[in-house]
């Protein structure tokens, strides 16, 4: 192989999605001036060592994500060696909590004189909101500001240079077990490369594929993978919810391969080239052979048949995404409904079968925003991957680097940039 001719610099940026079913790892530059992401390279590889967001052999994603990283170097001419890391599963978990301080400067009494709020006010309001008994095995991944209050004043974006006597701060938190962050971080590590930090996999998705509107008005994010589905809801701008349900389109080729007594990896083949989310949009005059083994009978099935056990599963599916939404405690409909992404969201009629089943708008969500050799990461399969090249662009939280090793100091500094890009 030749050598690259490029080491990464401080305006590239490179994610690496982990999923269950693939690894992919984008690698982009970001142009300081405009903060325009052109992407430069994609690489991926099948999975194999993950089941449902866990690692269940370890050499094997060793192995595996550097097939994909290699890729990428190739297509981008550049050697990685830091990276943002995409992270999911059940041990996710999403809260809504709250902290407030009395506004005073330094020296001084808190007095009936309203005083000003400083940036420093709004460190100490989040570090009170994440001061939250958790297990042991468990860590703080993103810490996600929803909107200030001060006083009686509520929906505050930016409250930095107001006065007040009171300054609330309600957050969204993501939690993860700190074995399984831990354990990704080293697989990463042994191909030497660095971790700029962990993000969940369903934010990364957003980030690539829904617009400030969407965020302001309502929407959730779902992003269907092989053994796990993640879901965001957002609202008046900022997350309102978060999770993760153990089930994903594995689910659907399963039930193929089943019904059809054909193997995994064909049943796979067949869900995608022949199988509709909604039965009535299939017909039944169209049929397909099955594949036939060790001199099998030829077999052939409509497509509308096939169809609708898919639908029977789907719907199924559908029906936990919308029991989990409604876990977001949020009165009032979401106005622009639900933005399907991730390998699970190329099935046939997908949007449409949702919009039936729950009475709820509906659509596809494929990256955008970026520029340069978009052609090769066009489809959903790849947002989680395009998001993380430009999560740095959107959420420098307090968290994002913890686990990377960042210093309090470097964390303070992180977080003062990203409170000026938040908003």
């Amino acid at each position: 192989m030749k050598k690259l001719s490029r080491t990464q610099d401080k305006n590239i940026q490179v994610g690496i999605d982990i999923g269950s079913s693939k690894f992919c790892c984008a690698i982009a530059e970001i142009d300081p001036s405009n903060q325009n992401v052109k992407l430069l390279g994609v690489g991926s590889c099948p999975s194999s060592g993950i089941k449902k967001g866990s690692i269940i052999h370890r050499d094997k994603i060793i192995e595996e994500m550097e097939k994909a990283v290699t890729d990428a170097e190739i297509m981008a001419d550049i050697k990685v060696n830091r990276s943002w890391l995409t992270i999911s599963g059940e041990h996710v978990r999403g809260i809504n909590t709250q902290g407030a301080i009395a506004i005073q400067k330094p020296g001084q009494t808190p007095s009936a004189t309203d005083q000003e709020i400083r940036i420093e006010d709004v460190y100490k309001v989040l570090e009170l909101a994440k001061a939250i008994s958790f297990p042991v095995d468990r860590n703080i991944l993103h810490t996600l500001p929803q909107e200030y209050i001060i006083d009686t004043m509520n929906g505050i974006k930016d409250p930095v240079g107001m006065s007040g006597r009171r300054l609330e701060g309600r957050v969204h938190l993501v939690t993860v077990a700190t074995s399984s962050a831990s354990n990704f971080i080293n697989c990463a590590e042994e191909l030497g490369i660095s971790v700029d930090g962990l993000v969940f996999q369903g934010l990364a998705s957003s980030i690539a594929t829904i617009d400030k509107d969407e965020k302001e008005l309502g929407v959730a994010v779902v992003d269907i993978g092989s053994g796990t589905t993640d879901i965001v809801v957002y609202l008046d701008g900022g997350v309102r919810h978060t999770g993760v349900i153990p089930i994903g389109s594995d689910s659907i080729t399963n039930d193929i391969a089943v019904m059809l007594q054909v193997g995994k990896k064909e049943a796979e083949e067949i869900k995608l080239k022949y199988a509709s989310a909604k039965a009535s949009m299939a017909s039944p005059e169209l049929e397909f052979e099955l594949p036939v083994k060790n001199g099998g009978i030829s077999r052939k099935i409509s497509e509308h048949e096939l169809s609708r056990y898919v639908e029977a599963r789907m719907t199924e599916i559908l029906n936990l995404i919308s029991r989990e939404i409604s876990r977001a405690d949020i009165h009032q409909k979401l106005t622009y409904g639900l933005v399907f992404t991730g390998g699970g969201a190329q099935l046939s009629n997908l949007a449409g079968l949702a919009e039936e089943t729950l009475n709820i708008r509906a659509r596809i969500g494929a990256p955008k925003g970026i520029s340069g050799v978009v052609d090769v990461a066009s489809t959903p399969h790849y947002a989680a991957a395009i998001g993380l090249i430009q999560w740095p662009l959107h959420y420098q939280d307090t968290q994002a680097g913890i686990h990377a090793g960042l210093t309090p100091g470097k964390v303070f500094k992180k977080f003062t940039a990203w409170f000026k890009e938040f908003f």
